[in-house]
């Protein structure tokens, strides 16, 4: 009850009484509802924030999940299964699968059923016999028949997918690129007993070695009419030296340009056929190791890898590599899981670069190259296995193992290309010297060997990181602390705020003049911007000790807190100096151009035998202006903790004879401390996930050189550029998520340190 005045009615009193009640009443339903709102906003963070991570974890998820194959169907060999299968094969949509039998029998059955569909029987030449085999390992799905007299049928297997009331029907076909009858390889008449060929659109490479122990290379070329269309075939041959064990591989890559000739006994031949005419004997070397023979070979798509399984289960890629004198030499790049028994074939993927391999005791292996995995490692029959045919797609197969049964299998294999050592470690590309990290996730090559190792990405993102707060830090802790501990209040009204309103300027613009006006500028005057950061707090310095050996009379002219403002001309003055003196330099020191001489290794002087390039858009350009756009925050969040340091503790050091500057050092700044750190961790996670600037001012080359000198990619900028074409649920749309959540890792590592942090030198500093 509030007490009434004596000169005040009852009613009155009653009235204010009830407005007071109203008001307190009206107070705590605002009370609860910002206290509510506010606690609502924060969860609704937490869980705005989780169920983003939880839907970048969705998105990464398919690609840890394990490849599997599955067992769709089994049946008898279609045909006639007495005679014995050379070849298999699978279209594009697994629905039709092709034999290849020994007397020339082309048959195509259902692959879930074994129902025949279509049988052709090729026109050998009578009282020949096939006796080899070869396929193109290509696209066009082209292989050849080698006979005994020395003569090879190249066939080609085609197939076309027609619709009626929504269902699809695929009708194969057989196609003759070279004529329906056989080509002359020797012309001596004697077997092909192995047999290599490659083929593009005007030319076929074959490579043969007859029962005489002679090794031919043949090349046909199409040539076209240009007035009447017609096609003829222009044949050249040569003769290779036979090795001393007998040849039992064959092998020819997909540009034709090396010809791999394999003995039982590991001994392996390169030759360079560019020149078929010429052909160059490149390298002779051993590719099994002991007395283990070599039972199979093939080339990964591409051409450029070659595999090679022996009689010990393992597989190994071998690959050619220039030395230092630019001569080509096979080197052994990787060793895979053995299978328990000797490699019967090896069938590369179509399009990646894995391959399946299977042994004679009915085991099969799912490999990728680049990952350097073993997918599946289990055995499929009980039997020995003796051919198998690969899907295009790589996402079914049909295996034949010695008692004539076919068996179609299911592959589910989506991301073989991701591993721990291909996100994380070097991995040893193919044509590359030596290991190293590599992000390149596209090419204009179908045979292209994807590369997604993050670890650049990650280190250009901390380079990034480093330099901007490396530029930003000094800068506004050391303007924090003059702002709120040394400048005058109506100084500071106009600072804090001018300062502060620099966080709206969008960072797409900062990007915009780092990458068009301040590289360029850079470039031109690099001299300039390195004595920049020496002499300028030398310059700074040099004009504070000078101020103070002025009168008394002149210095107390000014009033306290505004002797900043006289650093202003001065700063200008020794920029313009700097700038005015650079070009005179850089000429007596530099020979005219500082950026040519760092890329000059003979440039004398203890850098002698260094070479350091400079890239326009470097490091230095990156922490300039991403600098720009942390300031901001690390000074706002900086000198509102020293400004909140209470005034007893600062005028109790002072009556105690303490300096500022002591006071400053011993009082001010330990007090702050926890506020300082935070702001400097925050500035830190926005430099980490910042996207524009080191999108417009690098040159977004996923480098590992930490050269102030050279560019970077950061993961923030790799998602934005990538993320547009990365085709929907592919590995490489899944990386980059998976590169999102490494980002997501880093700030919530960062913010969480921060924290920490912060608490703890709140509660060793609280008794302050």
């Amino acid at each position: 009850m509030i007490a009434t005045p004596n000169n005040a009615s009852p009613a009155r009193g009653s009235e204010l009484e009830g407005k007071l009640t109203l008001y307190f009443k009206l107070r705590m339903i605002l009370d609860k509802v910002v206290r509510y709102g506010v606690a609502f906003g924060g969860i609704g963070i937490i869980l705005a924030i989780t169920g983003i991570f939880a839907f970048l974890l969705v998105e990464v998820f398919p690609i840890f999940q394990a490849a599997r194959i599955t067992e769709q169907a089994h049946y008898q060999v279609p045909g006639l299964p007495q005679t014995p299968t050379i070849h298999l094969a699978i279209e594009e949509q697994n629905e039709v699968a092709l034999r290849v039998a020994a007397n020339g029998s082309l048959t195509f059955f259902d692959t879930h059923s074994g129902k025949l569909i279509k049988s052709v029987q090729l026109q050998i030449p009578r009282g020949a016999h096939i006796v080899t085999f070869a396929n193109a390992n290509a696209k066009r799905a082209t292989f050849a028949l080698g006979l005994d007299r020395g003569q090879v049928l190249l066939v080609r297997h085609d197939y076309l997918s027609t619709y009626q009331d929504s269902k699809r029907t695929i009708t194969p076909s057989v196609i003759f690129p070279y004529g329906e009858k056989p080509v002359v390889v020797d012309p001596r008449g004697k077997p092909l007993n192995r047999l290599a060929m490659q083929e593009n659109d005007d030319s076929v490479t074959l490579a043969a070695a007859t029962g005489d122990q002679r090794l031919l290379l043949v090349s046909i070329t199409k040539q076209k009419s240009f007035l009447s269309e017609a096609v003829t075939f222009e044949r050249n041959s040569v003769t290779l030296p036979y090795p001393t064990a007998e040849v039992t591989q064959l092998l020819i890559d997909k540009d034709q340009r090396q010809l791999y000739i394999a003995s039982r006994n590991g001994n392996l031949s390169v030759y360079d056929i560019s020149d078929k005419a010429q052909p160059r004997l490149l390298q002779h070397l051993s590719v099994t190791h002991g007395a283990t023979n070599l039972t199979s070979l093939a080339t990964l798509t591409g051409g450029i890898s070659l595999l090679v399984g022996s009689s010990d289960g393992y597989v190994s890629q071998w690959a050619l590599v220039r030395d230092e004198n630019n001569n080509e030499q096979l080197v052994k790049y990787r060793d895979f899981e053995p299978l328990p028994k000797a490699i019967v074939q090896i069938v590369p993927e179509l399009n990646r670069k894995g391959f399946i391999a299977i042994d004679e005791g009915g085991s099969a292996g799912i490999y990728h190259t680049t990952a350097e995995r073993t997918l599946v490692r289990q055995a499929i029959a009980s039997k020995a296995l003796q051919r198998i045919g690969l899907s295009p797609r790589a996402n079914s197969m049909v295996v034949l193992d010695e008692t004539n049964t076919l068996s179609f299998w299911q592959i589910h294999n989506p991301h073989p290309e991701l591993s721990w050592s291909a996100l994380w470690q070097k991995v040893w590309y193919e044509s590359y010297p030596e290991p190293r990290y590599q992000w390149q996730s596209s090419s204009a090559s179908d045979d292209f060997e994807p590369k997604f190792s993050l670890t650049p990405l990650s280190f250009g993102t901390l380079k990034a990181a480093f330099y901007a707060i490396l530029i930003a830090v000094p800068l506004s802790i050391m303007a924090a602390i003059f702002t709120a501990q040394f400048m005058s209040p109506r100084m500071r009204r106009t600072v804090k705020p001018s300062i502060e309103i620099m966080a709206a300027l969008p960072t797409v613009i900062l990007g915009f003049l780092a990458g068009l006006w301040l590289a360029p500028m850079m470039e031109k005057n690099l001299l300039a911007i390195i004595l920049l950061f020496v002499v300028m707090p030398f310059g700074v310095v040099f004009t504070a000790y000078a101020w103070h050996r002025l009168p008394a009379k002149v210095r107390f002219g000014v009033a306290e807190g505004w002797e900043g403002a006289l650093l202003i001309p001065a700063i200008l003055m020794v920029g313009w100096l700097v700038f005015v003196i650079s070009p005179y330099l850089e000429l007596w020191f530099f020979h005219g151009n500082l950026v040519e001489w760092l890329g000059n290794p003979n440039k004398g002087g203890w850098l002698q035998g260094w070479r350091i390039d400079y890239d326009q858009r470097n490091a230095m350009v990156v922490g300039i202006a991403m600098g720009v756009a942390v300031v901001p925050i690390i000074f706002s969040i900086a000198e509102d903790a020293l400004f909140a340091v209470p005034k007893h503790l600062i005028n109790g050091s002072l009556a105690l004879g303490a300096t500022p500057w002591q006071t400053l050092v011993r009082v001010v700044i330990l007090t702050a401390s926890p506020g300082i750190f935070s702001a400097v961790m925050i500035g830190l996670g926005r430099a980490v996930g910042e996207t524009m600037i080191v999108l417009m001012a690098t040159g977004n080359t996923p480098v590992m050189d930490p050269s102030i000198f050279q560019g970077m990619r950061t993961l923030s900028a790799n998602i934005a550029v990538e993320m547009p074409e990365a085709e929907v649920a592919s590995t490489h749309f899944r990386v980059l998520f998976l590169a999102a959540i490494v980002l997501f890792i880093f700030t919530f590592v960062v913010n969480t340190l921060a924290e920490v942090i912060r608490q703890r030198l709140r509660h060793k500093y609280s008794s302050l």
